[in-house]
């Protein structure tokens, strides 16, 4: 049976200024490509969050989110995707699936999200030369003692990049550093699955196989067939 994978959707308008929550296609497609069956997570409640920030949006009630866990239950797995902004509803979707081990893999605003709980900070890059639609932008150091350098097998990554902030720090281990110093990836290696990169994996599955082994280990994790083979990194 296929995995569900719960992809945390983000707020955007239309072409014609309506309110929307947004799935990405590229990561639909990586979850669909790669064995698995997406499924877009609205936060249960009905404030509209574009153009808002953390700060200026009201954290969502526990009656509110206990809505939300019913959906992510429902899941096997839940991607937390990039974006703009994160909001009280993503953290308290961290905080859910850490506690409860779910699978979970978050991508660029994804993984500062994940960072920014464990105790992390952000800040903006000033000189941005990590914005850029190429296929490779800059190289990334793995951890070798870190389950993603299993997964992945390769030490030295080049990755495509596509970000203004930036984590500075976080509780969760560092386990990828760029080339120029940035926090590029981090996890929880004694979870089933808790991992985060600054990258985009989902848009360069097509041409990178070390990327398409991101995701098929990640949807291998989520299967309920497979849960015991997850266990074989550590």
């Amino acid at each position: 049976m296929k995995p569900i994978i719960g992809i945390i959707t983000r707020p955007e308008l239309s072409t014609g200024k309506n309110p929307i929550m947004c799935l990405y296609k590229k990561i639909s497609n990586a979850v669909i490509i790669n064995g698995g069956i997406p499924l877009g997570i609205d936060p249960t409640e009905t404030q509209f969050y574009f153009g808002k920030n953390l700060i200026n949006t009201h954290k969502m009630s526990e009656e509110s989110f206990l809505d939300m866990k019913r959906i992510i239950d429902m899941c096997d797995g839940i991607i937390l995707q990039g974006g703009d902004e994160f909001y009280d509803y993503d953290l308290k979707v961290v905080e859910y699936c850490y506690k409860e081990d779910i699978p979970t893999l978050g991508i660029c605003l994804g993984m500062q999200t994940m960072g920014y709980f464990f105790n992390g900070n952000l800040g903006r890059l000033a000189n941005n030369n990590h914005d850029s639609k190429n296929k490779y932008m800059h190289s990334v150091i793995l951890d070798e003692t870190s389950k993603l350098y299993k997964i992945l097998n390769k030490k030295n990554l080049d990755v495509n990049s596509r970000h203004k902030d930036y984590l500075i720090k976080t509780d969760l281990k560092v386990v990828g550093i760029s080339n120029d110093n940035i926090i590029e990836a981090i996890e929880d290696k004694n979870k089933r699955f808790f991992i985060g990169v600054q990258w985009h994996p989902e848009t360069m599955i097509e041409y990178d196989k070390i990327m398409k082994r991101l995701f098929e280990y990640f949807i291998n994790t989520c299967s309920k067939g497979e849960k015991n083979d997850s266990k074989k990194i550590t």
